[in-house]
């Protein structure tokens, strides 16, 4: 692990993200741990999306690396999750995945109104 700066330990869950190939689904697995455990604020969470544009484009710049997450739709790229990955330095890194996540929130929730319609609300 190479721990060496705040934005190093913010963009790989401090150091999580070097356990495995798959990066992004570690902090995001986190993350919705951290959720159930203790809801957190939207404040909170547009906070630490910002904070996540400043680490991650420092991040990306230092190691010479593009985006380094990994997840189905982050993989798969469908407009418009390619157009936000577009987006300059750490702003990409993070919109592609925002984007992506409000493309699985709609899918699960269409799975849920589909096939558990009583469950859906």
């Amino acid at each position: 692990m190479k721990i060496n700066s705040w934005y190093s330990a913010a963009s790989t869950c401090l150091g999580l993200g070097y356990l495995t190939s798959m990066p992004g689904t570690i902090a995001s697995s986190v993350a919705f741990l951290i959720h159930v455990l203790y809801p957190v604020q939207a404040w909170l969470i547009v906070g630490a999306f910002l904070l996540g544009i400043l680490a991650s484009d420092k991040y990306v710049k230092k190691e010479q690396k593009t985006d380094p997450l990994f997840r189905v739709f982050d993989i798969l790229k469908p407009f418009p999750i390619s157009a936000a990955e577009r987006l300059p330095g750490g702003l990409g890194v993070m919109a592609d995945d925002v984007v992506a996540g409000l493309f699985t929130n709609l899918l699960i929730r269409g799975i849920f109104w589909f096939f558990l319609p009583a469950l859906s609300g």
